[in-house]
């Protein structure tokens, strides 16, 4: 008997990423309430890994990620891939907050999944793999039923679905 499988994974499209970045930017140059300010926006790293935000004040840093948030649902994009959860740095009259991208399950994560996973449909065998989860079952519609499951709960960080087999 065959057996059918997908991945849970929590990652971002660099692509898109990007697009979202440069949009950004675009925007950044026609806000007439961030003009002649120090606004701005740059990579965190050399690996396009986060956004570094900076600006006068704590409302340009918020106005800056409110256009990033716009930007990635315009593009069918999770903004819980963002993690505004650093604190803002102030120094030399600039404001800077970084917001790393969440990329991968952790532990913690992916054992709050399984444990949701096994108490609605026992059948299914979710095992976790490193940063990701394989759900595994011998039927298609109970694998597509954890997946709706999956989407209807309101976890903080971005899920996907691969390698649907």
């Amino acid at each position: 008997m065959a057996n059918f499988s997908f991945d849970i994974v929590s990652d971002y499209d660099k692509a898109e990423m990007n697009n979202v970045f440069d949009q950004t930017l675009r925007e950044l140059g026609n806000r007439y309430d961030l003009k002649g300010t120090s606004a701005g926006l740059e990579w965190l790293d050399s690996d396009k890994s986060g956004l570094k935000i900076t600006g006068d004040s704590e409302y340009h840093i918020e106005a800056i990620l409110d256009i990033v948030r716009k930007k990635l649902a315009s593009r069918n994009q999770s903004q819980k891939v963002l993690d505004v959860s650093k604190e803002l740095v102030v120094s030399n009259l600039k404001t800077t907050k970084d917001v790393p991208f969440k990329k991968g399950l952790n532990q913690e994560n992916a054992k709050k999944i399984t444990k949701l996973i096994r108490d609605s449909y026992p059948k299914v065998k979710p095992t976790i793999q490193g940063e990701e989860i394989r759900v595994t079952s011998p039927k298609k519609d109970e694998l597509q039923a954890v997946m709706q499951l999956l989407k209807s709960q309101d976890f903080d960080f971005p899920l996907q679905f691969t390698n649907f087999r």
